[in-house]
């Protein structure tokens, strides 16, 4: 199988510094599903917060594919065993959208729950449904490495995913996922493109990310050297670096998931090790102001 999979997020609501055309319709959704697994991609990576993404992809035959959902996010200063019970009910909710017994991963939607006071008690809720045969496996959806770090001292994750683009280096080079990776714990990665930052030619990126726009001057500058397309250049990037097994990216259209497999699929190599940004109100998308 293909190490590429599907991120669903715009596929259930408005999404994407770059993406100008709201959600993707659902019979392009249906019409990706259909073309992906020919193509080797079989991890779809969705949320109950992705709006209705759980609910598209409900309409579609899903046996074929690995699909890993989300816990709600709780931000509770203490997790409680309310909160346990929430997520067994959303988790519950979750299959009734996907039309599917069961799924291959469940993870915390925020490490930070799982890391909070009581948190032990939302991992035995998502132990015991691992248990039970509905999810074959457990982890979290982390930020940064200090999170990969703590989870790894109170909990034995089956799956972590994190960002990684050229980028936002921050766990390759602190070596938070070679330790993953040793650990035996499964390793999927999100926003090799930004969100789309990566891809937009310079005149169109927004005035926010000016203080690190030499930096963005120097990446175009980097792949038109080396004679490969910005989509190539992200995506071996990521591809490339050994302790990841699946690159989440997300596709509005077949013709952009069929320009991404061709892209993943090529011979390119690409050296981001002048790239480097790991400041955090750049590379993580949650502190952007736009």
């Amino acid at each position: 199988m293909s190490k590429l999979g599907l991120g669903t997020v715009q596929w259930g609501m408005d999404y994407g510094v770059s993406n100008q055309g709201g959600r993707t319709q659902v019979e392009m959704v249906s019409a990706i599903l259909c073309e992906a697994p020919g193509r080797g991609v079989d991890v779809l990576d969705t949320a109950a917060l992705y709006g209705d993404a759980e609910s598209v992809l409900g309409r579609n035959a899903l046996a074929r594919f690995r699909v890993i959902t989300k816990t709600p996010r709780f931000a509770a200063s203490t997790i409680t065993q309310g909160h346990a019970l929430e997520l067994d009910a959303v988790f519950h909710r979750s299959l009734e959208r996907l039309s599917s017994p069961a799924v291959y991963g469940l993870l915390a939607h925020h490490a930070d729950d799982l890391l909070a006071p009581g948190g032990e008690k939302l991992w035995q809720a998502m132990s015991l449904l691992k248990d039970q045969g509905l999810v074959e496996k457990i982890g979290a959806s982390i930020y940064d490495g200090d999170q990969v770090d703590a989870l790894l001292e109170r909990f034995r994750p089956d799956i972590v995913q994190a960002p990684l683009s050229v980028l936002d280096q921050r766990m390759l080079l602190n070596g938070q996922l070679e330790r993953l990776h040793v650990r035996g714990v499964e390793v999927h990665t999100r926003s090799a493109f930004l969100q789309g930052l990566l891809l937009l030619p310079p005149d169109r990126i927004p005035v926010y990310f000016d203080p690190i726009a030499p930096l963005l001057k120097r990446w175009h500058a980097a792949v038109k050297e080396q004679g490969i397309t910005p989509t190539q250049a992200a995506l071996a990037f990521v591809r490339d670096v050994p302790y990841v097994d699946t690159v989440l990216i997300g596709v509005e259209s077949v013709a952009q998931f069929r320009g991404c497999v061709l892209a993943f699929e090529s011979a390119a190599r690409f050296d981001a090790a002048e790239l480097a940004c790991n400041d955090p109100m750049f590379v993580n998308p949650v502190n952007w102001k736009h």
